[in-house]
């Protein structure tokens, strides 16, 4: 008789004391793998992320982001200041898989919770440190904030136009890879408890993981002279990628042209503007301002559908450029079926996503919204004698 399907991290129990975005975003990716995440919450105000609204609409007095990164999870309220509540903590850490922290470098020893003395207490724990900028060196106190990690790591400089200065991400990209390689290094750390039975201590932080994103061109940069590189003066969407990389207005829309010779969409499009260019590849690099300049004048006479109807046919790298309405419009993302309903007793319903990994052809799916502060505490504290 076949076995019923479980997720890969089925029975593994995450203590989550992580707040904002990093931390909560690598539990959420576990617990999309099947672990139990229990969030470890301040009973007066919870993750502070509860308030962090991104538009004026709450849902059941969070936010939305709260809602989108704390599905699923379990809420224990927990007063770190008193000592009952401290014992009873430390008691369910005894007993569990993974830890995860994002306090500022120093916090987490004051508390009486820092991974040496965690380990102490189980030795199999896979603790996991997430911080703005390491553990040590200047910046080790400045706040660890999105926004301004992705200004300390140089990122900004590859986004926008020549001469517009620096342009940040419009998405929390520090966090979210943080927290996914702390994810990544949690994995690893399990893998090497099943063979070796020791925990691990997984450290990451904002830079690193914003470090890590510009692997490919910081390897050109360090390995080109140092050279910075520029940015196209217009339509740029790479800095180190020649023409016709980049988005271009068409009369109705926006068509984003990926690598492509110059020559075969110089024929395709009829851009007699390209014709100094088509046996000179270097200049599609060094000339490419003006080469993006007559692939927007032409590309604005006709429909992005148009467009479309003469480059795909003839496999050219292009796509429309949707907004969130057309992709969610789209069979092409229908098909993926990422996105699902979440719900709460107090009658609280979240549209939201799914996890982005299947196993086994399976996408998990758990339909818990996100707790209210302390929702669980009564019944994990009967469960775990805290």
């Amino acid at each position: 008789m076949q076995e019923p399907y479980t997720l890969p991290l089925d029975g593994l129990v995450v203590i989550d004391m992580s707040q904002f975005l990093s931390g909560p975003y690598c539990s959420l990716r576990l617990m999309d793998l099947g672990a139990r995440v229990i969030k470890i919450e301040r009973p007066d105000q919870g993750d502070l992320s509860r308030r962090l609204y991104l538009s004026d609409t709450e849902i059941g007095g969070d936010s939305t982001i709260f809602h989108a990164i704390n599905r699923g999870k379990e809420s224990l309220a927990i007063d770190l200041k008193n000592e009952a509540d401290l014992a009873a903590l430390k008691k369910l850490i005894a007993g569990a898989d993974v830890l995860i922290q994002n306090f500022r470098p120093g916090v987490i020893e004051r508390l009486g919770l820092g991974y040496e003395t965690v380990m102490a207490l189980n030795p199999g724990l896979v603790y996991a440190s997430i911080s703005g900028y390491g553990e040590d060196g200047p910046w080790v106190m400045r706040p660890g904030q999105d926004l301004l990690a992705q200004a300390r790591s140089g990122l900004m400089w590859l986004n926008g136009d020549e001469g517009q200065g620096p342009v940040p991400f419009g998405l929390a990209v520090a966090d979210m890879l943080a927290g996914a390689a702390a994810a990544q290094g949690i994995l690893a750390a399990l893998v090497r408890r099943g063979i070796k039975g020791r925990g691990a201590h997984v450290q990451t932080s904002l830079l690193e993981a914003l470090t890590d994103l510009q692997f490919e061109v910081l390897t050109t940069f360090l390995n080109d002279g140092k050279r910075m590189p520029r940015r196209a003066a217009t339509r740029s969407a790479h800095a180190y990628l020649a023409a016709p990389y980049g988005v271009y207005p068409t009369s109705d829309g926006f068509l984003a042209i990926a690598m492509t010779p110059i020559p075969k969409l110089a024929d395709l499009m009829e851009i007699e503007a390209l014709e100094p260019y088509r046996d000179n590849p270097a200049s599609w690099f060094t000339e490419r301002d003006a080469i993006k300049a007559a692939i927007a004048e032409k590309a604005a006479t006709r429909t992005t559908d148009e467009w479309l109807a003469i480059l795909e046919p003839a496999d050219i790298w292009c796509s429309r450029v949707f907004d969130w309405n057309d992709l969610l419009a789209h069979d092409g993302f229908r098909m993926l079926d990422m996105l699902q309903t979440v719900t709460r007793e107090d009658g609280v319903s979240v549209e939201t996503t799914t996890s982005p990994i299947r196993i086994d052809g399976v996408r998990a799916r758990i339909d818990r919204a996100a707790p209210r502060i302390g929702e669980q505490s009564d019944r994990i504290r009967e469960e775990f004698g805290l």
